[in-house]
């Protein structure tokens, strides 16, 4: 993992704007199986937990082979973390979900982790409809992958929960799939909750204007971000919008704790608006993306999957008052693919 030893004074400076916080990070991994090469292990996730004195859900990394063992690799970590580490299993809905999640819940399970993108799968698969009534009636949290390339991800997810009053369903990495629309359908689904672990500062900043700080959740994706990261960042967006203390300190672990106990989660009240920041953050997320695709144009790096993004966030929905500006952004984007068909992504100059 990334060492936190330069982050920590600027996350202590963060904390004292929010005293007594309990920091709980909702995404975390350990593994050595990955093919994308990462790899964690207990040891070094707890370490890094505990420059924070934190706590952390914590699953399986992608296992080519399945997820019973690792669901029990998972199981035995937690329970020789000191309380800081709580596991959650992992499942394939090709793979007898139902039967893995109930023996993983009888075995102390605390959550689900599903990935939709790594496993090949939509929210409305046959399989996990009665995963979802198990974790509707044990109260327990799903946290599910939401980055690009999950066809109707946030349309299912709404579904799911208006179906389960329940199930508590978190859409990772700022629900980024789905960003630019989902967050007028939160405050009515109050089961539905995001977390922070992404990259991009437009999309954290409009997660927390456009999101109830109830339904946000503080997440770090390590081994790919650090928990010091994630918290500095959560305390940091949170402030730059206008919330409360005891807002931001629900963000960062006061509501993940709740979660993680299968209590009813906190009503931390509404979200800021658009109109707590200077710039209209759903324009500002198709910018950042726009500017970043033409910096890798220039490296002579492709830019698909960047401009992908930049797609999902013009996606905001006729009812949008600027939706005829995002649909001009789509016919330059459509425009492009046209003239560049090869996708090289280098510009001639």
């Amino acid at each position: 993992m990334v060492s936190d030893a330069g982050l920590l004074p600027w996350y202590e400076r963060m904390r004292a704007e929010v005293p007594r916080a309990d920091v709980f990070d909702v995404h975390t991994h350990i593994g050595s199986n990955d093919p994308d090469g990462f790899r964690c292990t207990r040891t070094e996730l707890v370490e890094s937990l505990e420059h924070l004195d934190a706590s952390a859900f914590v699953f399986p990394m992608h296992e080519p082979d399945g997820y019973s063992a690792a669901n029990d690799m998972v199981a035995a970590e937690a329970a020789a973390s000191g309380g800081r580490l709580f596991g959650f299993c992992r499942l394939d809905p090709h793979d007898a979900p139902l039967a893995e999640a109930r023996r993983c819940l009888a075995n102390g399970a605390r959550g689900i982790k599903l990935h939709p993108r790594a496993e090949g799968f939509n929210l409305d698969h046959p399989a996990l409809q009665d995963v979802f009534i198990l974790a509707d009636e044990n109260r327990v949290p799903i946290l599910c992958h939401a980055g690009r390339g999950i066809p109707a991800l946030g349309r299912h997810a709404v579904e799911v929960c208006s179906r389960h009053p329940g199930l508590r369903l978190i859409l990772a990495h700022a629900g980024i799939s789905d960003l630019s629309w989902i967050w007028r359908e939160a405050p009515a689904h109050p089961n539905l909750f995001f977390d922070t672990a992404w990259w991009s500062p437009s999309d954290v900043q409009a997660l927390f204007a456009l999101v109830p700080p109830g339904q946000i959740l503080m997440a770090s994706d390590a081994p790919y971000g650090t928990p010091a990261f994630g918290a500095t960042m959560a305390i940091r967006h949170g402030l730059q919008v206008g919330l409360s203390p005891d807002a931001v300190r629900g963000v960062l672990g006061a509501q993940a704790r709740r979660l993680a106990e299968r209590e009813d989660p906190l009503d931390l009240g509404p979200a800021p608006g658009i109109e707590s920041l200077s710039r209209d953050p759903l324009l500002e997320r198709v910018y950042s993306f726009l500017l970043s695709a033409i910096g890798q144009m220039f490296a002579g790096v492709e830019p698909k999957e960047t401009l992908a993004l930049a797609e999902l966030a013009c996606d905001v929905g006729e009812g949008d008052p600027r939706a005829p500006l995002y649909a001009a952004i789509m016919s330059l984007l459509d425009a492009r693919a046209d003239y560049d068909p090869t996708g090289d992504g280098r510009p001639s100059r």
